[in-house]
């Protein structure tokens, strides 16, 4: 069924496409400091926005240092699937952390015990921020609409780690998430929509932000059992192409952990098959996107 925020899209009334090319976007009125996004691995991205440098979301661990995710499907693969593309020293040099929520997949104990515990840490919550001040950190500070850091907003973007039913059977499992806007003058906008599937906080974000860039966790990942997927997958980044098609759409939370089951390659073929390849990058583990 067309949503009313789908409708106001179709008929103009909400936001326009601009050239296809991530080249020929419009630039903010001043001129861009610095944006690129190296994808990690699964969640873990390194981004560095107005000068300022991100990790979001660091799972550190080597690979297949612990068992599957119990209740997922392919339970019996060991995670993480893959190696870190870089040493950890490297990546843990930024100037704060960003963490959506605190599963394991997205804050596991290599990250807490690598990261320097003075380093900033902004985490969606009173209940996140108490559990990581356990582990050893100083400096947590909690997200909201008015969050900033050197400069830049961080706003807080709720999200929803399932639909609803599967909220309504599963949810004390899948916990609070949230998703992250950057904004400064001086850049574009960045939507970081976090373990989110398609849902009102993720249209709402999209309209009112108007995001040049929009990360989505794309790996559909799937409990045992459950028909639809905790994470997106095709059939939801498209509909984030068709609510703000001028947006370029990066992927991320693929082929990393054993319960993510649509891939790079599935998902750009889906793209090209449906018109919007040449707004969808899927970095590949260790790839970083410059804009």
């Amino acid at each position: 069924m067309t949503t009313r925020r789908e409708f106001f899209v179709m008929s103009g009334m909400a936001l326009a496409s601009t050239a296809a090319s991530v080249e020929a976007e419009d630039r903010p009125a001043q001129e861009s400091r610095s944006l690129d996004i190296t994808q990690i691995r699964n969640a873990t991205l390194r981004i560095n926005y107005a000068g300022v440098r991100f990790l979001v979301d660091p799972m550190l661990s080597e690979r297949h240092s612990w068992a599957g995710i119990k209740g997922t499907v392919n339970s019996e693969e060991r995670n993480p699937l893959v190696h870190l593309p870089f040493a950890v020293e490297e990546l843990i040099d930024v100037d704060a952390v960003i963490i959506t929520h605190l599963h394991e997949d997205h804050w596991d104990a290599a990250a807490q015990s690598a990261l320097p515990k003075a380093l900033p840490l902004f985490v969606q919550n009173e209940e996140d921020a108490a559990i990581i001040s356990t582990q050893g950190f100083s400096d947590v500070r909690i997200l909201s609409k008015n969050s900033e850091f050197n400069g830049v907003q961080l706003i807080k973007i709720d999200g929803q780690h399932a639909n609803d039913a599967t909220y309504e059977a599963i949810g004390a499992i899948l916990g609070k998430v949230c998703g992250v806007v950057f904004m400064h003058a001086d850049e574009r906008t960045v939507y970081l929509a976090g373990d989110t599937v398609w849902n009102e906080h993720v249209a709402d974000a999209l309209i009112e932000y108007r995001p040049g860039v929009t990360i989505l966790n794309a790996g559909y990942a799937k409990v045992a059992g459950i028909e639809d997927g905790i994470l997106m997958g095709t059939n939801d980044v498209a509909r984030v192409h068709k609510m703000a098609p001028e947006t370029v759409i990066v992927a991320s939370h693929m082929e990393a952990v054993n319960h993510c089951t649509l891939t790079r390659a599935q998902l750009r073929t889906f793209a090209r098959a449906n018109g919007f390849a040449d707004r969808l990058l899927a970095p590949g583990d260790g790839e970083t996107i410059t804009f």
